[in-house]
């Protein structure tokens, strides 16, 4: 029988954690590139197969409209803005990236799981005080806001996770010391 509360199965746990958000970090980074696309995608279906959502939501369908034409007019007159939205993109890659290092060696790299956590928390006073500057709808900046909170919950875990795995690393190498510094 194995050891669920073991080193190796601490570790196998951390590492399924992570893997999963740095699959997220990708899947949300990817989804910057194709912008035009999928707006353009997404207020269709909400014209056509989709249409009872956006019956029920008529200000989602308001919305997603108003920021298709934006994204549009940008594409069609200043392609360059939506050179931010590709750095965005790129941005959530080089931080999935990081994410290898706790992979690797978990109680060594937990720095960047609470990097990690940091930047969750990071996403509600900006969406809190960028969103109204923006003139982002408010259930928008909730929808943005969710994504930190989302996000921190499996860092949470991992470094919860970590700390048991740094206690039960540390738990022999501080009973044979302890040992040897009482010996004669």
């Amino acid at each position: 029988m194995s050891d669920t509360n073991g080193p190796g199965a601490l570790l196998k746990r951390i590492r399924v954690w992570l893997v999963v958000f740095i699959v997220c970090l990708v899947l949300s980074g990817a989804t910057a590139f194709p912008l035009v696309t999928e707006l353009r995608l997404a207020d269709e279906a909400l014209s056509s197969w989709a249409a009872p959502v956006g019956d029920a939501f008529p200000v989602l369908a308001e919305w997603l409209a108003r920021v298709r034409g934006g994204v549009e007019g940008a594409d069609a007159h200043a392609p360059y803005l939506l050179y931010g939205t590709d750095w965005l993109a790129f941005a959530h890659l080089v931080i999935a990236v990081a994410f290898y290092g706790p992979y690797r060696d978990p109680v060594r790299n937990i720095w960047v799981i609470e990097f990690g956590m940091i930047a969750c928390a990071g996403i509600v006073p900006l969406a809190l005080i960028c969103g109204p500057i923006r003139d982002i709808p408010f259930w928008w900046s909730v929808i943005d806001m969710s994504f930190g909170v989302f996000g921190i919950l499996p860092l949470l875990v991992v470094r919860r996770l970590i700390k048991r795995l740094e206690a039960a690393q540390a738990g022999p190498e501080l009973t044979s010391t302890a040992f040897r510094t009482s010996s004669p």
